[in-house]
């Protein structure tokens, strides 16, 4: 990537000041097609940003080539071997799918793209296509983008096809009759807009979809059912990653014979998604002694930054602690994350009993706009919804603190627009899908 391009995304994201998203519209067309029980402004006021983030086309093709090269490495025997020998005792089960929604997150650094965590029931897809239709232009360039961009209805077709192969790689060529949208009491859940608009959308397309709690989910001798109708597939959003919650018994069950076909599912979570897995993935003599490429080790170990697990030598790990970011390794959304310069004595003395990776601290890049009283900075977190090692949807999510929480004003998810060059060498807006 010359500096020139570089600097172009650096510069827009520092001075540009248009508004693409219109809120209003979305909103509006939001409560139209949920009937939410209040406006989306009033229950999510901070869920979308009306600004874009802008990405230089290099730094969006080597996250294409870290997904891959994690995709290469899912389907190592030695690999499988290291990560799945921990998992629980759901896991010996090896189901043909291959895991919906995989959410890769980047921050984009001076060095390029850096991965720093996978997720298995990565949430936003559904908003952000939701989103894709209310995006105007504020000028030719963007106009001509914007035109030149997959439609929502395009990239609803996609996702659709997504749970039918889903469903193919298990069932062949039976239909695809019926999904239960499963998480933990999900009219309480900050996305359930989402399983809405993602009910919405499979029943258009003649799917029958029921969103439901784990536990209302009934076992029959060859099958699982909700509220007395059979179900195929379930689009799991639990963050109960193993079954291992009382609730979660049916599904477990379910998970064990047979019984409907379930995405993401555990054994996906295992080899994608325990934040030890980066662990070995950032390292490079570990990666040799799995017998990884060294192309593909190269392509990992300069894409995820260093993790280890925080366990063991307290008082070098509080030493070293600010040059460290700690997870909690079977963690999600934010939660349980701590910088190390901000980590009391009384929760460091938790986070090294075991349970937390440490990163190494990675800061994320910045998205700026002007305001009445000057410059308002915003962290750029990029989203990459994965399917099949594909990149199928980028999203940034911009937020002010410690981490993502969709609490500040002006932040949230926020569209992607990529910067290019053209056979001259000029700056050009490309597509992203």
């Amino acid at each position: 990537m010359s500096s020139s391009e570089h600097n172009v995304a650096d510069l827009l994201n520092r001075g540009c000041d248009c508004a693409v998203t219109d809120l209003p519209k979305l909103r509006e067309r939001l409560d139209t097609t949920l009937e939410p029980a209040q406006s989306i402004i009033e229950s999510h006021p901070h869920l979308f940003s009306e600004i874009p983030v802008f990405l230089d086309s290099a730094h969006v093709s080597e996250m294409q080539r870290i997904i891959a090269a994690f995709e290469a490495t899912r389907h190592l025997s030695t690999y499988q071997e290291a990560v799945l020998s921990e998992a629980c005792g759901v896991l010996p089960i090896s189901p043909p799918t291959l895991g919906v929604f995989m959410g890769f997150d980047f921050h984009i650094t001076p060095a390029g793209p850096k991965l720093i965590e996978v997720n298995t029931n990565a949430g936003g897809a559904f908003l952000n296509i939701a989103a894709r239709d209310a995006q105007r232009a504020c000028c030719p360039a963007v106009d001509n983008y914007i035109a030149a961009q997959p439609s929502a209805a395009q990239l609803e077709d996609e996702i659709v096809a997504m749970f039918r192969r889903e469903w193919t790689l298990a069932r062949g060529a039976a239909p695809l009759r019926t999904i239960a949208i499963v998480d933990v009491e999900p009219h309480r859940q900050f996305l359930y807009p989402e399983f809405q608009l993602a009910q919405k959308l499979f029943e258009a397309r003649g799917i029958r979809a029921h969103i439901t709690d784990p536990s209302e989910l009934e076992l029959a001798d060859d099958c699982i059912r909700v509220r007395g109708e059979r179900i195929d597939l379930v689009y799991n959003r639990l963050t109960d990653f193993y079954f291992d919650e009382p609730s979660s018994r049916a599904l477990r069950l379910a998970y064990q014979r047979d019984l409907a076909v379930i995405t993401p599912h555990p054994h996906a979570h295992a080899l994608y998604a325990d934040k030890r897995n980066l662990s070995l993935l950032s390292n490079a003599a570990a990666l040799e002694t799995l017998g990884m490429p060294q192309e593909v080790a190269k392509v990992l170990v300069g894409g995820i930054p260093s993790t280890r697990e925080a366990a063991g030598c307290a008082e070098t790990w509080w030493r070293d602690r600010k040059e460290w970011f700690f997870k909690p390794r079977s963690g999600y959304g934010s939660r349980g994350t701590y910088r190390g310069d901000k980590l009391s004595r009384r929760v460091f003395a938790e986070v090294v009993k075991g349970e937390y990776v440490a990163q190494l601290l990675t800061p994320p890049s910045e998205r700026w706009r002007s305001t009445a009283t000057g410059k308002e900075v915003f962290k750029v977190d990029v989203r990459c919804y994965v399917y099949a090692g594909t990149i199928q949807l980028m999203a940034a999510r911009l937020y002010q603190g410690q981490t993502t929480n969709f609490r500040t004003a002006g932040g949230g998810f926020a569209p992607i627009y990529i910067i290019g060059r053209d056979g001259d060498g000029n700056a050009k807006m490309e597509v992203c899908a």
